[in-house]
């Protein structure tokens, strides 16, 4: 490559660590490009896939304040830069990583945190995000609910203890 070349490539990668809410380093070794462009449209919408000489990317992510990939560059090395749902993508690289095992995840970054390729199923085996509001929302509602009966058992449990109170009376005689 000429020095312009990979000072153009190490700028764009420098730009797509910055944009990226989360880095995932692989290992393609073996995979056809069918099976990276497969790879790319199952990742969709969430993640972009690059192949980069580890060099270029060290600068790069080293630009981009990301000190923590430095050990996993090594080898033939694709990154899956991370703008929409992090678990979504991680899902996609999980289930892509199992029907092609020549597909290796070797870590990465989320949000400025190492993350081992352990931690990175763990994150793939969450609940999507709307999922995951929409149980807060139930709970949420479920709280302000009992919330709700709570108080208004109040007054009901005063009116029954006055009639209650009112009946004695009358037996009474008073």
């Amino acid at each position: 490559m000429a020095k312009t070349d990979k000072t153009g490539a190490v700028a764009e990668l420098t730009n797509e660590f910055e944009g990226s809410s989360a880095a995932v380093l692989t290992e393609y070794r073996g995979l056809t490009v069918a099976q990276l462009k497969e790879l790319r449209v199952s990742l969709g919408g969430h993640a972009k896939f690059a192949v980069a000489k580890n060099t270029l990317t060290k600068i790069a992510a080293n630009g981009a304040g990301i000190t923590v990939l430095d050990d996993l560059l090594r080898g033939p090395t694709a990154i899956a830069f991370v703008k929409g749902d992090v678990v979504e993508a991680a899902k996609g690289l999980r289930d892509f990583a199992k029907a092609n095992p020549l597909l290796v995840i070797k870590g990465g970054v989320v949000d400025g945190k190492s993350m081992s390729p352990a931690e990175i199923t763990k994150l793939a085996d969450l609940e999507s995000r709307e999922v995951l509001l929409a149980k807060l929302a139930g709970a949420l509602k479920a709280k302000q609910s009992q919330a709700a009966a709570t108080f208004a058992a109040l007054p009901t449990n005063m009116a029954r203890l006055a009639e209650a109170l009112r009946v004695k009376r009358e037996e009474a005689g008073e």
